[in-house]
């Protein structure tokens, strides 16, 4: 599996939903929807934080300085993400929430899949990237499905915070009524 291919496939169902979000006749469908943006973006921040992130600090030129914008870039997602989290049904933020999210994930979408992974898979070779692909999918069944804002962001002690925090969200999920990822 080429590591392109899983946050591809994240990329484009966050645009479906973010489509979805518009086209919701309801605020109850408005929020199904914000509660599905909560956890994919969540779940996908926090692949690349634990797999992505690690080797592209050590494998590209400059790749402590690009891992630290892009995690720059995730604090702000977090941070709105918890916003998002915490309002009610038909809560009057929510739009422009909502709005600002879709902003700051366009960015660092086309910014990830036009020069960060092309330039890391041009770093590392395609069979190191393909075993980053494989890495990921194996990762994706255990991120945490929740914003963690002020969670630790870096190994070592993200290795260790991001389970735990998987762990609570899978248990707040499933106290919530909402579906497993």
């Amino acid at each position: 599996m080429d590591a392109l291919d899983v946050p591809a496939h994240d990329h484009r169902m966050v645009e479906q939903l973010f489509r979805d979000y518009h086209a919701a006749a309801s605020d109850a469908q408005r929020r199904a929807v914000v509660e599905l943006l909560v956890r994919e973006l969540s779940r996908h921040a926090a692949l690349e934080e634990l797999v992505v992130h690690p080797l592209a600090r050590t494998a590209l030129p400059d790749g402590g300085r690009l891992v630290d914008r892009h995690l720059d870039e995730h604090k702000a997602v977090k941070r709105t993400l918890a916003e998002l989290d915490r309002l009610d049904e038909g809560d009057a933020r929510t739009d422009d929430l909502v709005a600002r999210l879709r902003g700051d994930v366009e960015e660092h979408v086309r910014e990830l899949e036009t020069e960060f992974l092309p330039g890391l898979r041009a770093a590392v070779g395609q069979e190191q990237f393909d075993a980053l692909g494989r890495a990921l999918g194996r990762a994706e069944r255990t991120a945490p499905t929740r914003p963690h804002p002020n969670a630790p962001d870096r190994p070592p002690a993200l290795t260790l915070a991001a389970p735990v925090a998987a762990a609570y969200d899978r248990v707040r999920d499933r106290l919530q009524g909402r579906p497993r990822t």
